[in-house]
């Protein structure tokens, strides 16, 4: 499963052992937030598939993982099977211009883009944990000083 860092200038794709080996990318996906145009819910990434994988790992329907190379573009692809993912549409990025990723913590990471973080990277679903349990409290702390009508 893919772990999603963010802290105030980056998002960073860490990659486990065996990701890094099947997408045959040395290190993790660091992305400047400044060059993130747009996040997007997918329910099947493989239709956001484009080009031919060089170099990567591909077994039709099962995984896809690595970089896509078609007219012009270079995207960074790890799917799993039918999960849901995200496609995040880069502008500026040095390498890739979109990244497309299988994962569980979609809405935590566009929820946790929009909250200011801290210098530290931290997991984008403690961060958008951390945002509702803020909104919980201020919306009970508004509706307990409330007047009573009557």
């Amino acid at each position: 499963m893919v772990t999603l860092l963010l802290d105030s200038t980056r998002l960073e794709v860490a990659l486990s052992g065996m990701e890094r080996a099947l997408s045959f990318h040395k290190g993790n996906v660091i992305l400047e937030r400044t060059t993130i145009v747009k996040v997007q819910l997918v329910d099947d990434a493989w239709t956001w598939l484009r080009g031919v994988h060089a170099p990567g790992t591909y077994l039709r329907g099962a995984l896809a993982m690595g970089t896509w190379k078609s007219a012009g573009a270079s995207d960074f692809v790890l799917i799993r099977r039918r999960r849901p993912a995200i496609v995040i549409d880069l502008d500026g990025h040095d390498e890739f211009e979109r990244v497309i990723l299988s994962t569980r913590h979609g809405l935590a990471l566009v929820e946790a883009l929009r909250v200011a973080t801290g210098d530290e990277p931290e997991d984008v679903a403690e961060i958008a944990a951390q945002a509702r349990r803020r909104r919980t409290r201020k919306a009970a702390g508004s509706t307990a000083a409330a007047p009573a009508v009557g």
